[in-house]
């Protein structure tokens, strides 16, 4: 357990002073590619003015493609799978309990 952690620290410090020293958008992107690593039940939502549209996305993940200004995830609707790409800047991600 001790050398988890160790390793932990020692990938996650350098990033975390790196981060310091970018530009709010720098952080932003970063943020962002950090999204397409990450594995679990999520519900992406989608909100533009009084529209607002969810996804869950149930044991997968959310990949983003900053370039493109696009979250790209596979979600659960009516019991199908679904492919959804949506507009990083109007959208937003919670982890389900």
């Amino acid at each position: 357990m001790k050398v988890t952690r160790m390793a932990a620290i020692v990938v996650l410090l350098p990033l975390l002073i790196a981060a310091g020293g970018c530009s709010e958008e720098q952080q932003n992107r970063l943020a962002r590619l950090g999204v397409t690593w990450l594995e679990g039940d999520y519900r992406v939502t989608y909100a533009d003015g009084e529209h607002a549209k969810s996804w869950d996305v149930l044991d997968g993940k959310v990949t983003s493609d900053p370039d493109r200004g696009y979250y790209y995830f596979w979600a659960s609707v009516a019991g199908k799978k679904l492919y959804v790409q949506t507009p990083i800047a109007r959208s937003y991600i919670e982890e389900l309990p």
